[in-house]
């Protein structure tokens, strides 16, 4: 009887975790987390399904108006129609040179389906991302086909715990000083250093063929001298037995 309680107990507590856990990282989230200040990136709205008895049919994302982003590209997700709403600029924007007078405020994704127990990503192509910000915060709306509506708008806060709906949040960090700029640099190092491999691998070559040229010069010398001296000692031999008879 007392090995039943703790079996029950045991298992009644391993459930409560699972459940637990489960709410805490079941929601609208952006990967991945983190992108470079001032930069173009490509983030995913990873958005679960949280019920047992509904599909989600629809996802609405409201970008931060402090921090308008000029170029939002949706990327095709099938079974999904996108739409993505562009709103006047109070203060227009200058971007590669260029003024930007319209911005995206809001990408929505609807007819598709994401059923109970599964996942879906919705890719963007964003930039350029604000220099002057630590993290970008994105309202996001879910809707079920059975008309419910979850809001993922709560904005979390350092160092309080997180919020019950919090909002999908993209941290933006420091360039790293990493891109093509430098491969390109490392590029022509490496095409120096392979051009003077390939001259001394070239030089060692020819050294080589010489080598191997006089290596065969001589050892045909030899096998000429082999040979006549083979031929000298056989005609001495013919000689000799012709002299005893």
């Amino acid at each position: 009887m007392k090995t039943s309680r703790v079996s029950f107990v045991a298992a009644l507590a391993a459930g409560s975790v699972l459940l637990l856990s489960g709410t805490a990282f079941a929601h609208v989230s952006v990967q991945p987390g983190q992108a470079e200040k001032g930069g173009y990136a490509t983030i995913n709205f990873k958005v679960p399904n949280e019920r047992d008895n509904a599909s989600t049919n629809r996802l609405e994302v409201t970008f931060p108006a402090d921090h308008p982003l000029a170029s939002v590209m949706p990327q095709d997700v099938p079974g999904w129609q996108v739409e993505v709403t562009k709103s006047k600029l109070a203060k227009p924007l200058t971007i590669h040179g260029k003024q930007i007078t319209e911005a995206v405020t809001k990408v929505t994704w609807t007819g598709g389906k994401i059923a109970p127990g599964r996942f879906q990503q919705f890719p963007l192509s964003v930039g350029q991302l604000p220099e002057d910000a630590d993290r970008m915060v994105f309202k996001a709306i879910q809707t079920y086909d059975n008309n419910e509506v979850v809001r993922w708008i709560e904005e979390p806060q350092d160092g309080a715990d997180e919020p019950q709906n919090p909002a999908p949040v993209l941290k933006l960090t420091e360039p790293t000083g990493e891109g093509h700029h430098g491969g390109a640099s490392g590029g022509k190092d490496d095409a120096k250093q392979t051009d003077a491999k390939a001259e001394k691998d070239g030089a060692h070559g020819d050294d080589h063929a010489s080598a191997s040229g006089s290596s065969d010069t001589t050892a045909r010398a030899l096998g000429i001298a082999g040979i006549l001296v083979g031929a000298a000692g056989v005609a001495f031999g013919v000689l000799s037995r012709r002299r005893t008879s």
